[in-house]
């Protein structure tokens, strides 16, 4: 039997092959592609990004993927961010010095350049979980493998914001994750970050079925 049907988006992000190979072993049964019509109809889209968050958010946007990550979320179909895509689900970003480069505006607040004395932000790092998190259930006290210079610093709050926000710190804190309905992200890696990353990511996966 296989698992959740899960499509990693395509995007021209890197290399990806890791997230799918970690998705996977925890049971799911895994396309990478940018078909629009395979992401909008999965039981579980991930949308993973490296690298510059303008970069980021042209590929996605060339392949359709702000408007299906958007249909998505308005039918309660579950997504997935990691790293930079959890990043580009906030409304701006100031990297490199540029300022207001538009993300998708998800959720409200600005990625600004991690304030700590050695950036980038490179290794394992523990986390603060907020009680009644799905996605750290069994992992709270666990580390996590980060590689990022930016952040979400600053989240201001309202009812449309997550519910779930998981913090981490380096030279100040920043959002580490953040879950809200059927949106999700992550700033580290699950993929690199061994088991507890893998039961993280099964944990994802018993929200699809």
């Amino acid at each position: 039997m296989s698992g959740p049907a899960v499509v990693v988006l395509d995007h021209g992000s890197g290399n990806v092959r890791s997230a799918v190979r970690a998705l996977e072993r925890v049971g799911a049964d895994v396309r990478l592609t940018a078909d629009a019509e395979a992401a909008e109809n999965c039981d579980g889209l991930v949308v993973p990004g490296v690298g510059a968050f303008a970069a980021v958010v042209a590929g996605l946007r060339a392949v359709g993927g702000d408007t299906i990550m958007k249909a998505r979320l308005a039918g309660g179909r579950p997504v997935l961010g990691i790293c930079v895509g959890l990043q580009v689900l906030f409304e701006r970003s100031t990297e490199h010095g540029q300022d207001d480069v538009d993300g998708l505006g998800i959720w409200r607040g600005t990625v600004e350049r991690l304030r700590a004395d050695v950036v980038p932000h490179m290794g394992w790092n523990t986390v603060r979980v907020p009680d009644g998190s799905p996605l750290f259930d069994g992992v709270s006290r666990e580390r996590f493998y980060f590689v990022h210079s930016y952040g979400v610093q600053n989240l201001p709050a309202g009812s449309d914001q997550p519910t779930h926000v998981t913090w981490g710190e380096h030279g100040s804190p920043f959002v580490a994750a953040a879950e809200g309905g059927p949106l999700s992200a992550l700033q580290f890696h699950p993929e690199k970050s061994g088991d507890a990353g893998a039961r993280l990511l099964w944990n994802w996966l018993q929200t699809l079925t």
